[in-house]
């Protein structure tokens, strides 16, 4: 072992030391009694100025027995041509070992200070610039930066060894190390202002409460962070709401989608009109009627309505506040229980007068004769009676609904409402460019042919074919009526009756403008208050040539394109009435 790390006991080779696993030695034995480290001068036979100092090697001499050092690093070529005496390799690690040089001196790696021992005096130099303070790590002796103290392996040498210089352009560049990299932070977090006080607050109060432990444990690096409370705080409220918030909105869906609709109790209280639109379904209805604030949602009346099995008609209706679903469902259906005047459709305006006069308690006739008196005054549209033939200027604009009459209502205010539910309904047709595409003359005109419609069909699905057989009929050179409707129903409505089994004689021998048996084209206006499917139908007829029709059971109709198809019909109409005597 040599001196590189030597203690006071007997320790391992140091594996750093130059000469770990060096396989150059010879292996010859020291004479006895010969000092190996011998003094000899080894500038004695040649200058080591005087020539290259590649050519021959300046310690040639070898202490040892085969020179002083042997194959030394300057008896090698620089670059790296090793020579190996004894036919071994290098050390694998020692052949990695890069030369280390301090950048300054232009020799050989040695240090080119005199290098002092202990028991020489003088001072010992530190070692520069790399792991063995300038030296090339296979020179064992030359120019070590430390002095080992109580061991001194050059006991008898004399003065100082002066190195020979190698030009520059001979020298082998220096390796140097790779700088070493700094530790990761464990915690990088921590750094984060929006974990710490802020401006660093939290260090200094750290350091402060933990300077005492601090140094005893000699740490003298980065202060201990502690976690702002106030991030903290932060962090639970924005939890608390992301949590709070998405239960808010699950719980909602789930009543939305699966839960019972909200609803109110009991029957209500105060007193609130509503109207219904015609064609309002019960999901349209039900939103009017949480807008006006009678029930809780349109959901409750829905529900409502559909357990009771039975349909809501449009309308006014006479309601409370804050009704149950249930509550408000039973009051809009029981007419009994409430102020409601239901004009159905095709009902005639003599009839409508007499049912307000006894809702209202009036005397019986009462409303007709405001009707005729103030028809001008109740909000007729301009093309409302057109000819002076008209019965009733108001038949036809008394528009099927649901009203609320109560006790104290004024007959002109209930009509007045009645005919703007027609104009509100007629307003959205289109009537007059409807009129004119039919060859009609005003959009009156196409309202009394929807009443004959609604007049004469028994279903809805007839009302399309009845309409066409209007059309038809009205055509002065059809060859079935030339131009004659031929209705009963205008017969029933000039007497004010509803007959099915009339004499053909006694209907073509009365004269009166509404009489179709009698007169050719339409009746002066309508004979009823048609509703909504039969004005459609009359604005949209088929085209398949019906010209007749009867009703066998008074519930479906068959239609005819000729007089003889239509005869088979009757025939058999008769057969079943005298068989049922």
């Amino acid at each position: 072992m040599t001196e590189y790390g030597r203690g006071p006991g007997s320790q391992p080779w140091h594996p750093e030391d130059p000469l770990y696993g060096d396989r150059e030695w010879s292996g010859h034995r020291t004479a006895a009694g010969q000092d190996p480290y011998a003094q000899q001068d080894p500038y004695a036979q040649q200058d080591a100025y005087a020539q290259d100092p590649y050519a021959q090697d300046a310690y040639g001499q070898d202490p040892y027995g085969q020179g002083a050092y042997g194959q030394g690093p300057y008896g090698q070529d620089p670059y790296g041509h090793q020579q190996y005496p004894h036919g071994y390799p290098q050390d694998p690690q020692q052949q990695h070992q890069q030369p280390q040089w301090d950048g300054q001196d232009a020799g050989y790696p040695h240090q080119r200070h005199p290098q002092e021992y202990p028991g020489q005096g003088g001072s010992s130099y530190p070692a520069q610039d790399g792991s063995y303070g300038g030296m090339d790590p296979r020179d064992p002796y030359g120019g070590q930066g430390a002095s080992y103290p109580g061991q001194d392996p050059y006991q008898g040498q004399q003065g100082t060894q002066q190195m020979p210089t190698v030009p520059a352009e001979h020298q082998v560049p220096r390796q140097r190390e790779a700088p070493e990299e700094p530790p990761l932070q464990a915690d990088d977090e921590d750094d984060h202002p929006f974990f710490t006080d802020g401006g660093g607050r939290g260090d200094v109060d750290d350091a402060d409460d933990d300077g005492e432990d601090g140094e005893r444990s000699g740490e003298k690096g980065k202060p201990k962070k502690r976690r702002s409370g106030v991030a903290c705080l932060f962090v639970t409220v924005v939890l608390a709401g992301v949590v709070g918030g998405g239960g808010y909105y699950a719980y909602d869906f789930w009543q939305t989608r699966f839960g019972p609709a909200p609803d109110y109790s009991g029957e209500g209280t105060g007193r609130i009109e509503v109207e219904v639109p015609s064609g309002s379904g019960n999901a349209e209805i039900g939103s009017i009627l949480a807008d006006k604030g009678v029930v809780k949602s349109s959901g409750a009346f829905v529900e409502a309505v559909e357990d009771s099995g039975k349909f809501v008609q449009p309308g006014t209706y006479t309601l409370r506040k804050e009704m149950s679903g249930a509550a408000a469902v039973k009051l809009m259906l029981d007419p009994s229980s409430s102020n409601a005047l239901i004009v159905t459709e095709g009902m005639r305006d003599a009839t409508i007068y007499a049912a307000i006069d006894k809702k209202i308690g009036l005397k019986a006739g009462t409303t007709a004769g405001i009707a005729k008196k103030e028809a001008k005054n109740l909000g007729l549209p301009s093309w409302a009676d057109d000819n002076s033939k008209i019965k009733d200027p108001l038949e036809g604009f008394l528009y099927p609904s649901r009203y609320s009459v109560g006790e104290g209502a004024k007959p002109t205010d209930v009509l007045r409402k009645m005919v703007a539910e027609a104009n509100r309904n007629y307003a959205g047709l289109d009537l007059e460019g409807k009129a004119r595409e039919l060859g009609l003359k005003s959009p009156l005109q196409l309202i009394s042919v929807a009443s004959l419609v609604q007049a004469e069909g028994v279903t809805h699905d007839d009302f399309r074919k009845m309409a066409e057989v209007v059309y038809n009929r009205l055509k002065p050179a059809n060859p079935e009526t030339y131009g004659k409707v031929e209705f009963d129903s205008t017969y029933n409505y000039i007497k004010n009756q509803s007959k099915i089994d009339i004499p053909i004689s006694e209907i073509k021998q009365y004269d009166n403008p509404y009489n179709t048996y009698f007169y050719k084209g339409l009746p002066p206006g309508p004979i009823g208050n048609p509703g909504h499917d039969a004005l459609k139908a009359a604005m949209n007829p088929t085209s398949d040539g019906w010209y007749y029709f009867i009703s066998l059971d008074g519930k479906t109709s068959e239609f005819s394109k000729t007089y003889a198809d239509h005869q088979k019909w009757v025939d058999k109409f008769n057969k079943q009435r005298t068989n049922n005597g």
